[in-house]
């Protein structure tokens, strides 16, 4: 695997290093490429996701903590100076393939310090049964792109106030707080985070690259994309029937319809699950336009919403939009 470094070393921000995978996977014709990074206190959305229902902006503005929206899908997450992201680039282009590839080698390298690591679930790397890395994955322009975190020192208060995951979530995990169910390297290991983040980039990378001044001003560039208000507030609109759901190896659903005079405007779809292609809207603009009515509703929805969304099948698509429009405002 090839590791990417940077000529220098000041600080960025996270729309930086989401540019720098775009980049890479532009760029950078190795089969695996890896890179870590560490930013300011941040809250990053997936892709998805309603900032109003997932982030407590108040808490975010008045401690200092920035906001951003990345492409890839899944849940919102805290990134700070005490734990690592890590970036994934490769041509792989099967999704489970991608992920098993990409756990299997963090927690192999994790083992090797005498951690305990083990991957489970759709996307989380588990120590002693508690999250410790929770990870995304996307395409973008041929390449397969993994980023997450790998928390080791986090400000835990900072975490758990300026994050709001709703009931449902909390409830299918068993838990009533963030804190129950993630725990943090530093408690099963006497390395310090630099120590741990050297382990990685040198078990896994046989040969590295660094990025030159000319390239990081087209990563700068290519990160104004991310820090424009429409990128970041563009899923945030309003609808006059909204229903969540919460699929098993899918993920959670925020399902938001706009009707007038009994046709369907608008829907709008977000949450924690992944989009296997550049587009969801495929899957939901053929429904603008349509009278309301159970049968028009099925006549419209697409054999295989998989193929967009993953392990999302057909029954549970109609199921769900159904339910939302067919609810109480």
């Amino acid at each position: 695997m090839l590791h990417i470094s940077l000529s220098d070393k000041p600080q960025r921000t996270v729309p930086f290093y989401l540019a720098m995978e775009e980049f890479v996977a532009c760029n950078i014709v190795a089969d695996e490429c890896l890179f870590t990074w560490r930013v300011e206190p941040s809250v990053i959305l997936g892709r998805n996701q309603l900032i109003d229902t997932e982030v407590d902006t108040h808490y975010c503005h008045a401690n200092t903590i920035k906001i951003y929206r990345r492409k890839s899908g899944g849940g919102c997450v805290y990134a700070d100076l005490s734990n690592l992201m890590i970036s994934y680039v490769t041509k792989q282009d099967n999704v489970a393939l991608t992920y098993n590839r990409y756990t299997s080698l963090i927690t192999a390298a994790l083992m090797n310090l005498g951690i305990m690591a083990e991957a489970n679930g759709r996307n989380d790397i588990m120590v002693d049964g508690k999250k410790v890395s929770g990870n995304a994955f996307y395409h973008y322009k041929g390449r397969s792109i993994v980023h997450g975190t790998l928390l080791y020192d986090t400000n835990m208060e900072h975490m758990t106030k300026a994050i709001t995951p709703n009931n449902i979530k909390l409830k299918s995990k068993g838990v009533k707080s963030i804190r129950q169910h993630i725990t943090l390297l530093k408690d099963h290991t006497k390395l310090s985070l630099p120590e741990i983040e050297r382990h990685i980039i040198e078990t896994l990378c046989k040969e590295r690259i660094e990025l030159q001044p000319n390239d990081i001003d087209a990563i700068e560039r290519i990160a104004q994309s991310y820090t424009s208000h429409e990128f970041l507030y563009g899923n945030n609109p309003t609808f006059c029937k909204k229903k969540t759901f919460r699929i098993d190896n899918v993920g959670e659903f925020c399902i938001k319809i706009d009707i007038r005079n009994n046709i369907i405007r608008k829907v709008n779809m977000t949450g924690d699950f992944f989009v296997l292609r550049d587009d969801k809207e495929e899957l939901l603009s053929p429904f603008q336009g349509i009278t309301l009515s159970a049968e028009e509703i099925k006549r419209i929805v697409p054999e295989a919403p998989e193929t967009v969304i993953a392990n999302l099948s057909r029954e549970t698509f109609t199921k769900m939009l159904m339910e939302t429009a067919l609810c109480q405002p």
